[in-house]
Order: C-alpha cells, then sequence, then structure tokens
C-alpha cells in the first residue's frame, strides 16, 4: 500500500460509502486525501442544519463528531483499499478538545484533518485531529477510537451494563 496517497476529491469514493453515517448525521462533503496515517475531509455548515444556532452556525463542540466522521472515513478506506469492508467502531472520547471560538459560521467551508498517532492489534487507536477553515485553526483535539473485531457483540454485552 502507497503510505502517501493523495488525490483529488473526485478519486474518492463518495462518503456515503465509506462511512455508515446517513441523514442529518452525515455531516462530511467528502475525502480530499488520504494516506496509511492521515486524512483530509471537507465539510460544509449548513444553515439549515438541526445542530444550527439563530445564525445558522454549528456549535463547536460538533466539531468532536466531524473528526470521529472523518476517522471513520480513514479507517474505512484503509479497509478498502485491502479489499475488505469497511467496520464500525466507536468514538471513546478525548480528555481535551480545544476550540478557538463558540460557533463555526454558516456557510463555512471546514477541513478536517486527522492524523494517526497510535493503532493497536486490538482495535484502539488514537488520531491527532484540527479543524480549519482555510488557514486558520478552530479547534484540535486527540481522540481515541475503539474498532471492536466484532462490533454486534460488543454492542450487545455493553448495553446490558
Amino acid at each position: 500500500m502507497n503510505s502517501a496517497l493523495s488525490s483529488p476529491t473526485d478519486a474518492f469514493p463518495p462518503i456515503e460509502t465509506i462511512i455508515p453515517h446517513r441523514g442529518t448525521m452525515l455531516l462530511l462533503d467528502s475525502v480530499a486525501a488520504c494516506s496509511d496515517e492521515s486524512l483530509t475531509a471537507l465539510a460544509s455548515v449548513r444553515a439549515d442544519a438541526w445542530y444550527a444556532d439563530e445564525q445558522g452556525a454549528m456549535p463547536a463542540w460538533i466539531g468532536i463528531e466531524l473528526m470521529a466522521q472523518a476517522i471513520a472515513a480513514h479507517v474505512g478506506l484503509l479497509s478498502m483499499r485491502e479489499g475488505k469492508p469497511a467496520r464500525p467502531g466507536v468514538l471513546l472520547g478525548t480528555r481535551r478538545y480545544e476550540a478557538a471560538q463558540a460557533a463555526f459560521a454558516g456557510g463555512a467551508p471546514l477541513s478536517v484533518t486527522v492524523s494517526e498517532l497510535l493503532r493497536s492489534d486490538e482495535g484502539h487507536g488514537a488520531y491527532g485531529c484540527t479543524i480549519n477553515q482555510e488557514d486558520k485553526l478552530l479547534s484540535e483535539a486527540t481522540v481515541k477510537v475503539y474498532q471492536p473485531r466484532d462490533f454486534q457483540t460488543f454492542i450487545e454485552e455493553n448495553s446490558r451494563s
């Protein structure tokens, strides 16, 4: 597998074929670049979306979900490149999510970049994540994720608690 695969947006499959999110919960528009260690996705702040405030802005706290979806896209594309289906994963969280402002402006084009920091054979991972608008850093976090080998069993076992 090539360790530095960057391509125009149209060179990647539609985002709906990479991650399982649908309808109003799909926050990413497309993948702009991808390598073995990182991915950059594009998103638009939609003024008519469920999350929009009176000014049509996206609360900055939703940025953690943008980051999680970009991580899912990275893991999904890596699986697809190996000829395997994308598998679901779980957002474990972050210790610190920093945002430079309380909301992302309505209509703003966002760039979400995730860079793999850790990947274990047991399915645990950590990513350094940023959200930018043009060259301005809007938010950043280190996000921890888990991709169980058997997602259905994982959900069933952890829903009993």
